[in-house]
């Protein structure tokens, strides 16, 4: 199973700011913060989010290709 399998099975094709967080190990609050600074990681994180009303999501795909998290993840690392 690659990343982004495991990324799209989890959390689906849009990712909220709770779910960069639980990726990312920070809290909402510190994710919500860090995107309306101007760091590394607001302007990766920035291209792949989307509003949707007063809704912020971002493209789960997008998110992959921008924390460059493509590792493969086997199953036996999945059980552990």
């Amino acid at each position: 199973m690659t990343t982004e399998e495991y990324l799209l099975n989890r959390f689906g094709p849009l990712m909220s700011i709770p779910d960069i967080a639980i990726l990312l190990g920070r809290s909402p609050d510190g994710v919500r913060v860090s995107l309306y600074s101007d760091t590394d990681i607001s302007r990766k994180l920035k291209p792949a989010m989307i509003r949707i009303g007063r809704r912020v999501y971002f493209r789960t795909m997008q998110i992959n290709d921008a924390l460059n998290l493509d590792i493969e993840v086997s199953r036996q690392d999945r059980l552990q």
